[in-house]
């Protein structure tokens, strides 16, 4: 990632802020001024809801590595967009606002996984059951904290949207923005119910596991952001189509590296307890491909070992040994390896071959590297 040291330089009596020093930092006092704007408009309507609010701003400003709107900003570069003045402030607030998609996406996320942690922190809506307990209320906690969070991500969507038609983006510009803003959120729409679906039918097939991975993660982590950067550039089709390319080898590679960290992470540096995406029943392409290696051999054992911890919410740390073991005897970790390597290496010669501005085809050569070869 960039270094975090924020330029901000005096001209003709306003402010142009030179985001690319510290473009997270950037990202981070956007989304607290706006979300302090629209704090105050809650505080109008209802304290107990300006209460909730609080809880949405803290999951936002709480942490995140800012990828998707870093991918924004370098696709808006890469296609010759400025890097100061006001139309470079627009972007970053356009770029902004997929942060607040992707708290949607999370809160959701955790609720329908039943997750405990977040970020090394309760999930929202084990947070709203913390506060059910605490206020002594009538009803469930599960209940409350269920409702809270499906609001407070439906809430965190309709600010998404909000923040990008109001981030100043000329009208030609932000509608030429919306195709893949709006494509995105169908996208990961779908890759979360399929990713349920997957679930609930047992399917284990790598192919299925790979079109959840499109969808639910490289769509709306890379590519559509790079995407909507772009476009609101004015990218033409040969640029446009190169970043898709990069954006959809990168992105799942992304969720590739996330699967594995999801059950070989150290909880300690990704916030979330050893062996979560287990205790979950998610049918990665890791698991996917242990699957197809076990059937393959005849293991048996290992078939009954992987279904069995698979959806267990009470999966011990001997147990998550096991499958650690087993999922790497197999060949399973070296073949999602294997593809990381490979997408990532497919995603540069389209990067290189494709004549885009610098700095930004050296910056999205080193985000590449970042996201996919990394321990969080």
């Amino acid at each position: 990632m960039p270094p975090s040291n924020s330029t901000v330089v005096q001209a003709t009596g306003k402010d142009i802020v030179v985001v690319e020093t510290d473009l997270p930092g950037q990202v981070q006092r956007t989304l607290t001024d706006y979300l302090q704007t629209r704090s105050a408009e809650a505080a109008d309507l209802d304290p107990a809801f300006a209460a909730a609010v609080a809880e949405l701003a803290r999951f936002v400003l709480g942490g995140g590595k800012r990828i998707r709107p870093t991918f924004a900003w370098w696709g808006w570069r890469a296609a010759g967009g400025p890097a100061e003045g006001p139309a470079a402030q627009a972007m970053l607030r356009a770029a902004s606002a997929l942060e607040l998609l992707q708290a949607c996406a999370l809160v959701h996320d955790d609720l329908i996984d039943e997750s405990d942690t977040r970020r090394g922190n309760p999930t929202v809506h084990r947070k709203f059951e913390q506060i059910h307990r605490e206020s002594g209320f009538a009803g469930t906690g599960i209940q409350f904290g269920r409702a809270a969070a499906v609001l407070l991500g439906d809430l965190a969507l309709s600010w998404a949207d909000d923040l990008l038609h109001s981030a100043g983006i000329p009208p030609a510009a932000l509608a030429r923005a919306l195709r893949p803003w709006r494509a995105m959120r169908t996208e990961v729409l779908a890759g979360q119910y399929l990713d349920v679906l997957g679930q609930f039918r047992g399917d284990e097939t790598p192919q299925a596991a790979l079109r959840i991975c499109q969808l639910k993660a490289a769509s709306y982590t890379v590519q559509r952001p790079l995407e909507l950067g772009a476009e609101a550039a004015g990218a033409g089709p040969d640029a446009l189509e190169a970043l898709r390319r990069f954006g959809s080898d990168i992105g799942v590679a992304f969720q590739l590296r996330d699967d594995l960290l999801g059950v070989f992470g150290d909880p300690g540096v990704t916030g979330k307890p050893a062996g979560d995406d287990l205790r979950e029943g998610k049918r990665t392409v890791l698991i996917a491909e242990a699957v197809a290696a076990a059937r393959e051999q005849a293991d048996q054992p290992a078939l009954d070992l992987l279904r069995d911890v698979l959806g267990d919410p009470e999966l011990d740390a001997d147990r998550v040994g096991q499958a650690r073991q087993v999922l790497t005897r197999l060949g399973a970790v070296a073949a999602v390896e294997k593809r990381i390597t490979e997408l990532t290496g497919s995603a540069m010669l389209a990067l290189h071959a494709a004549g885009l501005a610098e700095p930004a085809t050296s910056r999205l050569a080193e985000l590449a590297i970042a996201v996919t070869d990394r321990s969080h």
